[in-house]
């Protein structure tokens, strides 16, 4: 088994209205070159969890950081304009939770964090705030919202 420092929560930058099936992804991963989905987990606006590589399978997800990370991924993440935007709905949100907790059973010692978590810190004062990130994924603050999982 490998070992596991990091949870890493992303979004699929859909649309709040725009279905985005794992059809859909396994087909646009492919497109740039991945041999599958990249995520271990993906989360339907149902809240359907949807296991995609067995964590055995290292992720394509955070460049450096693929070896030593979970990936999970939700449904949405952008609102109907096209912006960055929350818009879980609450069986996504019931799923993560339930999905996290099972995780940090197995892997204690993982950081729960979001993709844009790993943007660089450009001004170097240790913190990476918005005008850092490289992306806006997931469209909200999951450091924070998870860290007493």
């Amino acid at each position: 088994m490998r070992k596991i420092n990091y949870l890493v929560i992303h979004c699929s930058a859909t649309k709040a209205n725009q279905s985005y099936t794992v059809a859909q992804m396994e087909k646009d991963h492919k497109a740039r070159g991945f041999n599958s989905a990249g995520y271990n987990y993906y989360i339907r606006r149902n809240g359907e969890i949807i296991p995609l590589r067995p964590i055995e399978v290292v992720p394509a997800q955070v460049a450096g950081h693929n070896a030593d990370a979970v990936g999970i991924c939700y449904e949405g993440g952008m609102s109907a304009s096209g912006g960055p935007e929350d818009n879980r709905t609450p069986q996504q949100k019931t799923s993560l939770v339930k999905l996290l907790k099972e995780l940090k059973s197995k892997f204690p010692n993982a950081k729960i964090v979001g993709h844009r978590d790993f943007s660089p810190d450009l001004n170097h004062d240790g913190k990476i705030t918005p005008n850092e990130w490289i992306k806006w994924c997931p469209s909200f603050d999951a450091k924070n919202e998870y860290k007493n999982l």
